[in-house]
Order: structure tokens, then C-alpha cells, then sequence
């Protein structure tokens, strides 16, 4: 150890950095719970390793990509990447930049942002804790008058909307891609200049990507950047889809596994557009190539996906027959459900946002190509038909509030909600949040509020986690504590909270008995499933081209 400090100190807060049960879902949490109850949950860890040096043993994968950025032009005896709680081993007199990482520091994002006001509007999720404990740390106070701190990652623009900088004395906040900016505001920074108070990164050359020198959370390893298919509330989206080069891949995945990662997790904004052809089309034989690629590195034991689509399913619905063997077969998920010898499941995120056409057509018509936004229903069954089918068991998020929503639209997602009443899968409802850069934003657009949600809203959420509590949750002793639990919650907190419109929704989640909610709710869940008309993929897809117009950056 250096009493002096290294130059350049890299840090991320423990719950962005915890990959406790190798579950991004139960990370995921951690920005959602409010802190004073987060302690209590036996199931829920924020706990990470650190090296016998004193450094993290794994960070999110954006801060290892800055770390190799640096290290072009500073020795591994300049750059330190620690935890919170190591701060002050690294930072000292000879400190000349600090960099910050932030993915979700607040937790307002679209999944996150609205759990935690479930137990009031000011209370504080456990990431905006954690993030505030790293960004007011003693050693960064002490050491301030010598260094720069700098701030960047997806979240960053969540610091900014809530004009904290100046408060937590940020000289630089970096928006986006930052490959292209990070090294030389990070020379400027040590050698003492001024920073731009805040910087908008752009998409690099994937030549610029650099490889990644020491291990990422949950074994992350990059295979796009980017997606295209236009939706206007995701900035992304507007960023043409472009796929690393596989041996690139495979030396990110061998650099995991070096150092302990027997977990990899492929992330992209759409797994199907890896290596992808003309108008979106999935290339099969390249993924399955990827896939059987990293399951043969030595080492890997398990393998997880982040995001993807749901109609390049139902398009090419063998790409899903394909990977299962690896998707599948590498799975740390297990479920009764599951007819894999072992029970596994393979697990993907899948934004399906909304059941309206009409939504759908006006917000993200992209996402259906090359389907017909008519269509959209049948796509979406379909698609889980075929993920099922293949023990695909996927986490779908749905946007409620988007701009212009109104009772007809909720009706037209309660009724495909419906329609999925035994499927196997996990329904995350969210909040609409104009989030920086994309249409919304800049039309203007406000975030919705839990406190204004409608009948049909405060319905469709409830009726999504008794979905998931019935599907995940078997146990009668698990019931039971929801039976209890949910209704003292309306009545004590959630009615001051946010009215009686909650009321019957949540008693629904409390497994009331249907006689008793159908008068007040939409949907009646003890009336049978009606029989669900799936497409026909082979005639169903239009022959004339649809894809989106997409805006340029």
C-alpha cells in the first residue's frame, strides 16, 4: 500500500457490485428496497470480495472498460479500483482523480423507481444509500482540494435531474459512451485543469472498445452495442446494433474465468441482433456458434443473457431450439415447472411494454418488426409459447403511463395479461420515466406518478405480482404472509398513501376470492382462459418492409 495514495482511484458501490446467488434479479432489488427494510430480508445481500490487496474483485463491467482505457496510458501502480469501504486505502495526498461509477445511484429508472415509494415518497432505496455513503465518503471530503471527482455510467443523468451535483462536489459528469472522452478528461483531471461540468459521450468504433484487464460483475462480457429499433423512450434504441468480434468476446470470457467468474453473463440490448443480417434478421448459426463458443472456454459452469425482443422469437422461433442446450443446460435457474431433466431454466429480459396497439404503434412500432403493430398480441403469446415450450422462463417489463395512456389501452394490456394467466414467466410492472435523450424527453413528456395511477393501472400492477407470487412462490406459508401482510399494508400505510383505487387490486395480490372482486376489477381470474389463437409464423410475417424510421443522434 502506497500511505500517499495512487493517482487514479476507480470505485462502485457495493450494491452495484454484489453478485450475491449469481442473480441480477436479486441486485436488481437492491434499487427498488427502501433501506431501513432491506436488513431484514434474509434473501437479499449487498456483500462483495476484496482482494487481499485491498481491491474489488469485481466491479460492473462499464468500470472495468474504463479501467483498460486508463491503463493505455497509466501502469496498473496508478489505477486502483475499490469498493466503498476501501476508500481510504487508496485515496491520499498523491490522489489526483477519483472516478464514480453509477448504473442506477437514485433508483428512479423505469423497473426501479417505484417500489420503493410503496412505503412512502421520500424513502430511500437501498442504492441511493449506498451511493450516497460512497459519494460522501471521509476520504474524498478530506482529500478534495487535490483531486477531481468524476462521475459516469447509465445512471448519471439521474444526479443531474435531481441537482445534486454541486452538493456532492462532482467537478465532471459523464452521459453516455464514454470511450471516446474518459482518457483525456482523466489526464486533464491529473494534471490538475478544470473539467467540463458535465459530457455527452458518444457511440465509439468497435475498435475502440477496449478488452477488459480483471473480472466484471457476474461474469458480464459485452456482445453489442446498440439497437435500432426506434422505441422513443429508450435512448438505445436510437443507436444502430453492431456485435463485437467473437474472439474478443471469448478473451473477455477467458479474463473472467482467470479470476474466479465461473458465471458469464452475455449482455446486450437484444440478444437476437448479434451478428445480425439485413431488417434485424437473427443469425442462428453465429449465436449458437456463441454460445457453444463461451460454453467451452474451461471454467464456465453457468451462462445468463441480459435483454432481447420477443418477435425475432416468433419469426425464427429455431433459434430458440438451438440455444437451449446451452442457455439451458448452463442455467443456475431451477424450477418445478421446468421439463429439463434437471429442472433448469434459462432466463432473458424482455421488454413488452404494453398490450396496446395503439401505445405501440405511436411509442415503439420498431420493436415488432417485422410484424404489423396489428399483430403484436399475437406475437407476443406466441413468443412465450415458444420460450416455455423450450424452458424459457423470461422477466417481461410493462411501462404503465405512458404518455396519452388512457382506460382503453390499460383494458387491451389487462386483456393479454389475461391471456397469459398460466404462463411461465415474471411480470415486472414499471412506472413511465422520460428518462435524458430519448423522443419523450424531448417532447417534454412527465414520468408517471404512483399517486395518480387509475383503477385499471393500480389493477394491472397487482394483478402481475399475484402472477409471480403464485408462479414463484408456492409455498402456503409464503401465501399466507402476503394473505396477512397486504391488506394491514392498505390500511395502515398504502390508502394515506395513495387512495382507496388501490384497494381491491391488492386484495387480489392477497388471494381474496374472485366472487368477491370481480364487481370491482376488470378482470376476473376464476372465469376460464379463452382458447388463445396463435399465429402462424409462416404466413403471418407482411412481405413489404416495416422497418422503423430511426432518428439520428
Amino acid at each position: 500500500m502506497n500511505p500517499k495514495g495512487y493517482k487514479i482511484v476507480l470505485v462502485a458501490s457495493d450494491s452495484e457490485s454484489s453478485e450475491y446467488q449469481k442473480s441480477a434479479w436479486r441486485q436488481m432489488l437492491l434499487a427498488c428496497l427502501p433501506a431501513r427494510f432491506a436488513k431484514h430480508l434474509s434473501d437479499i445481500s449487498s456483500a462483495t470480495e476484496v482482494a487481499p490487496d485491498g481491491q474489488a474483485m469485481y466491479v460492473p463491467h462499464g468500470l472495468r472498460i474504463i479501467e483498460s482505457l486508463l491503463l493505455r496510458k497509466f501502469s496498473s501502480n496508478d489505477v486502483k479500483v475499490c469498493y466503498t469501504d476501501q476508500l481510504d486505502l487508496f485515496i491520499g495526498e498523491d490522489t489526483k482523480a477519483v472516478g464514480i461509477h453509477a448504473h442506477n445511484p437514485l433508483g428512479i429508472t423505469f423497473a426501479t423507481g417505484v417500489y420503493s415509494q410503496m412505503a412512502g415518497v421520500n424513502v430511500e432505496p437501498v442504492n441511493a444509500l449506498e451511493f450516497r455513503r460512497m459519494i460522501q465518503h471521509p476520504a474524498l471530503r478530506k482529500h478534495k482540494h487535490h483531486l477531481k471527482i468524476l462521475v459516469g455510467g447509465p445512471g448519471a443523468w439521474q444526479i443531474e435531474k435531481k441537482n445534486l451535483v454541486d452538493e456532492w462536489f462532482i467537478d465532471c459528469l459523464v452521459d453516455g459512451e464514454a470511450e471516446d472522452v474518459a482518457v483525456s478528461l482523466f489526464e486533464a483531471a491529473v494534471r490538475g485543469e478544470s473539467l467540463p461540468r458535465r459530457v455527452v459521450g458518444r457511440s465509439p468504433k468497435l475498435e475502440d472498445i477496449p478488452l477488459i484487464h480483471h473480472r466484471s460483475t457476474f461474469g458480464v462480457v459485452e456482445i453489442t452495442r446498440g439497437c435500432g429499433r426506434g422505441c422513443d423512450f429508450c435512448s438505445i434504441a436510437l443507436r444502430t446494433g453492431r456485435s463485437l468480434p467473437l474472439e474478443q468476446i471469448l478473451t473477455n470470457v477467458r479474463t473472467q474465468v482467470a479470476e474466479g467468474a465461473d458465471t458469464i453473463m452475455l449482455t446486450t440490448e437484444d440478444l437476437f441482433l448479434y451478428e445480425q443480417g439485413p431488417r434485424f434478421q437473427t443469425n442462428v448459426p453465429a449465436l449458437q456458434k456463441l454460445f457453444e463458443s463461451v460454453a467451452g472456454v474451461p471454467g464456465v459452469r453457468n451462462i445468463m443473457q441480459s435483454h432481447a425482443t420477443i418477435a425475432p422469437i416468433v419469426a425464427n422461433p429455431d433459434v430458440i431450439e438451438q440455444l437451449s442446450p446451452v442457455a439451458v443446460g448452463k442455467s443456475h435457474g431451477r424450477h418445478e415447472a421446468s421439463t429439463h431433466p434437471e429442472k433448469r431454466f434459462a432466463n432473458l429480459f424482455i421488454g413488452l411494454e404494453t398490450g396496446s396497439v395503439r401505445l405501440f404503434k405511436k411509442h415503439m412500432k420498431g420493436k415488432g418488426y417485422p410484424f404489423r403493430p396489428e399483430q403484436w398480441r399475437d406475437v407476443v403469446l406466441k413468443g412465450m409459447e415458444t420460450l416455455n415450450k423450450n424452458n424459457w422462463f423470461p422477466m417481461c417489463t410493462w411501462i404503465i403511463g405512458l404518455p396519452e395512456e388512457n382506460d382503453q389501452d390499460m383494458k387491451e394490456s389487462l386483456n393479454m395479461l389475461s391471456e397469459m394467466r398460466h404462463a411461465k414467466w415474471c411480470a415486472i410492472p414499471t412506472l413511465f420515466v422520460p428518462l435524458n435523450d430519448t423522443q419523450v424527453h424531448k417532447r417534454g413528456n412527465s414520468a408517471a406518478k404512483l399517486v395518480e395511477l387509475t383503477d385499471l393501472q393500480w389493477e394491472f400492477f397487482y394483478t402481475c405480482w399475484r402472477y409471480n407470487l403464485d408462479f414463484f412462490h408456492k409455498s402456503r406459508s409464503v401465501h399466507w404472509s402476503y394473505n396477512l401482510g397486504v391488506p394491514l399494508y392498505y390500511y395502515f400505510i398504502g390508502r394515506k398513501l395513495f387512495g382507496h383505487r388501490m384497494k381491491y387490486p391488492a386484495f387480489r395480490l392477497a388471494h381474496f376470492p374472485e366472487r368477491l372482486l370481480r364487481r370491482k376489477l376488470y378482470l376476473d381470474l376464476s372465469s376460464p382462459l379463452p382458447k388463445i389463437a396463435y399465429p402462424r409464423t409462416n404466413v403471418d410475417i407482411p412481405s413489404h418492409d416495416m422497418r422503423p424510421s430511426i432518428p439520428k443522434l
